[in-house]
Order: C-alpha cells, then sequence, then structure tokens
C-alpha cells in the first residue's frame, strides 16, 4: 500500500449516506467491518441505505458505524422495481438524520442515477463503489437466457425466434440496454469518484473515458482478528481423519465453473487415493445446489469431496485450518478478469498456501507474497500444482510462513481503511463543513 498522510490532518468527521445492493444488516466484509468498524476510527460515519435479509429482525439499530435504514426486503415479489423508491424513502431518512456530506451508491443502477440527482440538487458529491461490473452481469445473464429453450406447451409462429418471445429475457434484455446507458453515459462520468475493485477495474475504466485520478482501487481484504489462526479451533469432525485435505472457501455457481473443482479432484485422485475436497459453503440457490451435488455423484466423488454447505464463520474457518493446500480457480472473461476475490487472502492469512489462477489481482497476489502457486485455469495445471504442495513440505512450510505477515501488511481492513480514509477526505474536506 502507499504511505498515507497522519491521522491527524483529519479535522473533522464526515457522515456518508451509502445505498448498498446486498441485504442489511451487512455480512460482506467490505461492508460490515471497513464502514462498520474500521472508518469510524478516521471520522467517516455511514448512513447505510438499502433492503432487509433473512437476518434483519431486531438488528436496524445495531450498526456501529453511524445508522442504518432498511427500507423494504429482497424477498419482496417486486423487489426489483420497488428498491428505488424504497432507497429514495431511505436516503430521506438518512438526510434527516445525519446531513451526510455526500452520497455513496455500491453496484446499482436506478438508485445510482437517483443518488446522483439527490447529490446535484443537495449539491453535496456523489461516490459511485463498483465492486462488480453490475452491468456485464445483466448481460451474460441476459446471454444465458438466450441460449435456453422456451418452456414447454409454448406455441409461436416458426418465422420468430421464440427466445426473445419469453418473459424473463425480454426483461434481462432491457435491464441490460438500459443499464449500460446509464451507468456508462451518465452515473461514471458525472461522479466525483469513484471506487474500484481493483487495478484492473481501474484500468479498464480508464479505457472507457472514466479519469484514471477519480477513481481508488480497494481490493478485497480480511478481518485481521477472524483469521488470526492461533485463536481458531480446529474441525473435529472425523470425516477428516488421515485424510489430504484440500479446501475450496466460498460460493459454488455455474457462472464460476465451480465444477471445475471436481476435475481437478479427478486427476488428484489418481495420485492420492485418500485426498478430501472440503468445499466450505454452497450455491445460493435450490436448483444450483441441486447441480453441484449431481455433478459430484456424477463423477463418483463422493468419498472425496466433502460439501459442507454454509456455516457460522468459527465453524467455517475451524474446518478451513484442517486443510494443506486451498484452492482459487475463477474463470477468465470480462465478469472476472476484474475481480479481486477474498477466498486466496483468506488461505494466505490462515497460512494455508494457495493455488490460483491468472486473473490479474490474484497473479499480483501470488507473485508479491510468494505464499503459492498461480497456474491456468486447467484441471491437470491446478492437480500438478496441489500435488507439488502436497508432497514437498519446505516448499509448502515457506509458503505457510508468508502468507499471514503479507495479509497484515497489504490486505486487512484496517490496512485497507486507512488508503480509503484519504480518500474521502481528499474528496470532502475541500467542501467545508454543513450544507
Amino acid at each position: 500500500m502507499s504511505s498515507m498522510p497522519s491521522i491527524a490532518i483529519y479535522t473533522r468527521p464526515f457522515s456518508i449516506a451509502y445505498i448498498v445492493r446486498d441485504p442489511l444488516p451487512p455480512l460482506r466484509a467490505d461492508v460490515a467491518t471497513l464502514f462498520g468498524a474500521e472508518m469510524p476510527r478516521y471520522g467517516v460515519l455511514t448512513e447505510l441505505v438499502g433492503q432487509g435479509g433473512a437476518a434483519q429482525a431486531g438488528r436496524e439499530n445495531g450498526w456501529g458505524g453511524g445508522g442504518m435504514h432498511i427500507v423494504g426486503h429482497l424477498r419482496h415479489r417486486f423487489a426489483s422495481l420497488l428498491a428505488p423508491l424504497w432507497d429514495a424513502f431511505g436516503l430521506l431518512r438518512a438526510w434527516l438524520r445525519a446531513r451526510p456530506d455526500c452520497i455513496q451508491v455500491r453496484d446499482k443502477v436506478a438508485s445510482a442515477l437517483l443518488g446522483l440527482l439527490a447529490a446535484r440538487l443537495l449539491r453535496i458529491p456523489f461516490i459511485y463503489w463498483m465492486s462488480f461490473p453490475i452491468v456485464e452481469g445483466y448481460e451474460a445473464r441476459r446471454d444465458a437466457l438466450a441460449g435456453r429453450r422456451p418452456p414447454p406447451g409454448w406455441f409461436v409462429p416458426r418465422w420468430l425466434d421464440t427466445r426473445w418471445l419469453r418473459p424473463h429475457l425480454i426483461g434481462h434484455a432491457l435491464r441490460a440496454f438500459v443499464s449500460r446507458r446509464v451507468v456508462y453515459r451518465l452515473v461514471l462520468p458525472a461522479a466525483d469518484h469513484v471506487f474500484v475493485q481493483s487495478e484492473a477495474m481501474r484500468d479498464w475504466l480508464r479505457s472507457l473515458g472514466i479519469a484514471r485520478e477519480r477513481m481508488t482501487p480497494v481490493p478485497m481484504g480480511v478481518d485481521a482478528a477472524a483469521f488470526d489462526r492461533a485463536g481458531i479451533v480446529p474441525s473435529g469432525d472425523r470425516r477428516l481423519a488421515g485424510r489430504r485435505v484440500v479446501l475450496y472457501l466460498g460460493h459454488v455457481a455455474q457462472s464460476r465453473q465451480s465444477d471445475f473443482l471436481l476435475d481437478v479432484v479427478l486427476h488428484l485422485r489418481r495420485e492420492e487415493p485418500e485426498v478430501l475436497l472440503v468445499i466450505v459453503g454452497d450455491a445460493p440457490s435450490l436448483d444450483e445446489r441441486m447441480w453441484m451435488r449431481t455433478a459430484i455423484a456424477a463423477r463418483g466423488l463422493g468419498h472425496h469431496v466433502l460439501l459442507t454447505g454454509w456455516l457460522p464463520q468459527a465453524a467455517a474457518l475451524g474446518y478451513a485450518v484442517r486443510a494443506e493446500v486451498g484452492l482459487s480457480p475463477i474463470p477468465r472473461g470480462k465478469l472476472f478478469d476484474v475481480s479481486s476475490p477474498t477466498k486466496l487472502v483468506e488461505y494466505l492469512a490462515l497460512g494455508i498456501p494457495g493455488v490460483a489462477n491468472d486473473i490479474p489481482d490474484q497473479a499480483r497476489v501470488i507473485e508479491d507474497s510468494g505464499a503459492g502457486l498461480c497456474v491456468p485455469m486447467q484441471a491437470e495445471a491446478f492437480a500438478e500444482a496441489t500435488l507439488r504442495l502436497l508432497r514437498d513440505p519446505e516448499l509448502a512450510a515457506r509458503c505457510a510462513v508468508r502468507g499471514p505477515p503479507w495479509v497484515r501488511a497489504h490486505r486487512t481492513y484496517d490496512i485497507l481503511a486507512r488508503e480509503v480514509a484519504h480518500a474521502y477526505h481528499c474528496i470532502l474536506a475541500p467542501c467545508g463543513p454543513g450544507r
């Protein structure tokens, strides 16, 4: 990280009205930890605005970083249509409570346009936080739906392309079309500042005409206290006894090509009959959970893959510290090449050697830390790198010992918060107190 000015230059607190896409109360560390615990230390308070999730009940007043305004619920049938209206009401509540110094929107389209207009009306800065290329995500979903056949029973003339007559596809196509024009022609060019996920994302947006000096990369990090290996109790699951445990920590999804992990295990099993891939996590939807379990059964890997499902963090980390190697395959392409995956940094923080493929952020982490191996996303290459670590204790030990200090120096949220706070004070300080 670049050297930051002393905290002493920050002379007064600032308040941010922050509209987020994820359910509230926040679970993601780059919201819950960064803004809830770290930013207040630098005089940056946050009024969170968004929709509720499953853990909403009784927790609206539990946000330690400022205030929380939960309006609507993501499980509502018309949540996607009502969200901008809910966010507008939440923004009003935030304004009446704290008179924020700026409005910030994360990974939303209609609400970003709303926030931009509100900021201009109130004559305060507007900031966009891009943790994911949401427009490209909509387009990928549109293209995936276009490749599917219409539901059984549909009757349309043969001269029509029936793919484009499906309501879901029409909706996704329209959303992708409108979102591209709103985000890239209106929101980003007009934003006073843009926080991006990685150096690669900043380079990509620069190629689209966004000024480099108006962007700050904030890669994914970890909570230093939560990922201190000394404080983690290893899992006592007997299924791990006597096995060569390889770890995958996080989401399972078809878009992430998670069945790639199973192909890696097929290669590993030939050389290490006692290998066990522990997937600590699960898919977000029922159909994808069934897809992954069917893929495991179809390959005959029931004895070599343990899918734990979602676990509390303490239990998940208990499984993680039983692993000898951590895997982080991320598909190459416009959606993920600009990402900053968390799992590789988590492995390194726990002292677990990592095997990752060559998306830009992961390649940089492996090169700078020396705590793992970087290979192309090919099953045989991943298996060979994993076997190399399993069979070379000295190499594995060198990787394991390098990971934690590198993460503590570069990728914990107390480190990242200092640079983010400096950016806010540069953006907001010239505006002066009060509105």
